[in-house]
């Protein structure tokens, strides 16, 4: 986008930086060397298309490498090279539209009839959309055809920040290039050239940090720079840079860092207060904490890499020296904190207290515990501060295992209460008692540990239980839902034969019953995920007493008769809920759509 040497044809009047030292050559353009290699190749060669998309940050050279093409592709067939009017945009064989204020489909109209005219001395008309994603729908349907197939003496070269507002259709009938943004080293080298050929002498120090305030923008870099050379004497310095441009002085910004790195509150504060008393806003104080912790973050990884720190060899030197005090995560941890107080402090109506609790926040805990260990609750603790030297990451797995509480083991069933165990069992630990607990006490009758849902029953065998109470105990523990455990309510142990699992109705069951015995698939899934196998359950109805059956008949068919209400189906699956019981209503609506005699709950 720039030039080495300032333009000759800018006599009239005084004129900005970014103008007078605006590239005019493909050799003159800085940081988007491969574009311009390829454009040249193409007028080399004879391989120029009909239509180019410049894509690009602000400032980065789209609209000068545009001016450069279309100047070095008219002189290629015969026209001046030296002319200079294609680079001031005043050719009459160049069209350069603004894409802002000519964005109508009238403006696309007058464009598509203008193309239709053979250019006044050049080989080639060039129309150079600058802001082209400022085209309106319209605008851009109405160009799609002459942007396809234009006259063979048009050439299109399109210019936008915004390339995802360019429709799709455009953009296939464009070749495409995306302008980089440039590199801090390169805007640094070319400044440093400017200020030579104005005769100014800068500190190797303030030119870095404009470079790194132009944000890849080269254009950006230049305007800051005018700020300074028409603030000067001459010379420009540190301070002079602080004072124009409304930063954070760095020795500021580096003594409240060291005083949060310190854990010192009080000085923290203290030079918080002194930034913010220079007429600081409060977000620019802590993009320059931020910007401070980030330098910091990078020679504690990279060491002291002037290139990679984007700054002199001795201040690189300096910060690795002072980032050894930092462990990486903290100070990732301190540029998230700093980042979002920014967000907080722009719409806060009291963005003093925002940034000094969190300058105080940062002071407290950082320097105390690892970032891993404050984001999992730990940096409370005195007991559970750990130096920054040792983050929780590194610790021996059993340190890690025993800093984390372990849930207690759930209660076994009544059941396994009533089993007497083989050994003496654990005395269950007290309430004020560490979280971790001794496991509870095997019974005597072996229990089949549940696998993984992919084993298979013929790589499990479990051997037969030698008692009622452990298999029934087993099943019992297995079951993790409220559903399950009302399942089994309704039901004694009555044997285990191989995949058989013979299960006895209760007395006192309830009407639900009748439901799990109709579909036992649910008690058989269960079971299968407490014995490892693939499980069968038979009922055995009791028989105590003569209206015991006859009722757990009729329940079961009442129930079998609501259930299969598509009504009561579609609620016991969107509940994950059962029949407990069916009972006479004493009203029910006619229009319920359930029989008025029965009445159905679920849980």
């Amino acid at each position: 986008m720039t030039k080495t040497t300032a333009d000759p044809s800018t006599d009239a009047g005084y004129q900005v930086l970014a103008r007078r030292y605006r590239s005019r050559t493909f050799d003159e353009v800085v940081g988007q060397e491969a574009i311009a290699d390829t454009l040249r190749k193409a007028i080399e060669r004879g391989r120029t298309a009909h239509a180019y998309l410049f894509c690009g940050t602000r400032g980065v050279g789209k609209t000068s490498m545009a001016r450069i093409f279309a100047r070095a592709l008219n002189a290629s067939a015969g026209d001046d090279p030296g002319d200079a009017s294609v680079l001031r945009g005043d050719d009459i064989d160049v069209v350069e539209i603004d894409g802002a204020s000519n964005n109508s489909v009238q403006d696309a109209r007058d464009l598509i009839a203008n193309a239709s005219v053979l250019p006044a001395r050049a080989p080639y008309k060039i129309y150079i959309i600058d802001e082209v994603h400022m085209l309106s729908t319209a605008a851009f349907n109405a160009l799609l055809k002459t942007m396809e197939e234009p006259p063979s003496h048009v050439k299109f070269i399109l210019c936008t920040t915004e390339p995802h507002k360019v429709l799709p259709t455009i953009q296939s009938r464009c070749q495409r290039f995306d302008f980089r943004p440039i590199a801090v080293p390169r805007i640094a080298a070319h400044l440093r050239s400017v200020l030579e050929s104005e005769s100014i002498d800068a500190d190797d120090t303030a030119i870095a940090r404009v470079a790194r305030l132009a944000n890849g923008s080269m254009r950006d870099g230049l305007s800051l720079l005018e700020r300074l050379v028409a603030a000067s004497d001459g010379s420009i310095d540190p301070p002079l840079l602080e004072r124009v441009l409304g930063i954070p002085p760095e020795d500021r910004v580096a003594e409240a860092v060291a005083a949060i790195g310190g854990g010192d509150v009080a000085e923290a504060l203290r030079a918080t207060a002194a930034l913010l008393g220079e007429g600081l806003p409060a977000e620019r104080v802590l993009d320059g904490f931020a910007e401070r912790f980030r330098q910091l973050l990078v020679a504690a990884t990279c060491g002291a890499d002037a290139a990679v720190l984007e700054t002199g060899e001795d201040e690189a030197a300096a910060m690795a020296e002072e980032a050894t005090r930092y462990e990486p995560e903290q100070l990732v941890h301190l540029i998230a904190l700093c980042d979002a107080a920014a967000g907080r402090v722009r719409s806060s109506t009291v963005p003093r207290a925002i940034i000094d609790a969190v300058v105080a926040r940062m002071a407290l805990s950082e320097r105390f515990a690892g970032a891993a260990s404050l984001l999992a609750g730990e940096a409370g603790s005195k007991k559970k501060r750990l130096s920054p030297v040792e983050p929780v990451a590194s610790r021996p797995p059993a340190a890690r295992a025993s800093a984390t509480p372990k849930m207690p083991p759930r209660s076994a069933p009544a059941a396994a209460k009533a089993s007497p165990p083989a050994t003496p069992a654990t005395p269950a630990p007290q309430a004020a008692s560490r979280p971790e607990v001794s496991a509870p006490a095997a019974p005597s009758t072996p229990v089949a540990t549940p696998p993984a849902p992919s084993v298979s029953s013929a790589e499990v065998e479990t051997p037969p239980p030698t008692s009622d109470a452990g298999p029934w105990a087993t099943l019992q523990s297995a079951a993790s839902t409220a559903r399950e455990r009302v399942m089994l309510e309704d039901f004694d142990f009555e044997r285990l034969e191989g995949g058989t699992l013979h299960l006895r109705t209760r007395l006192d069951a309830s009407p639900g019953h009748a439901w799990v015995m109709k579909r036992p698939d649910a008690l058989e899934a269960l079971a299968a995920r407490a014995f490892g196998r693939r499980m069968q359950v038979v009922f055995v109805t009791t028989n105590g007493g003569g209206g015991a059956g006859e009722s757990a008949a009729s329940a079961m068919s009442a129930g079998s008769e609501v259930g299969d209400h598509p009504l009561v189906r579609e609620a016991m699956d969107l509940f994950d809920a059962h029949v407990v019981q069916v009972r006479p209503a004493a009203a029910t609506r006619p229009d319920a759509g359930i029989d008025p005699g029965t009445k159905e709950e679920s849980h």
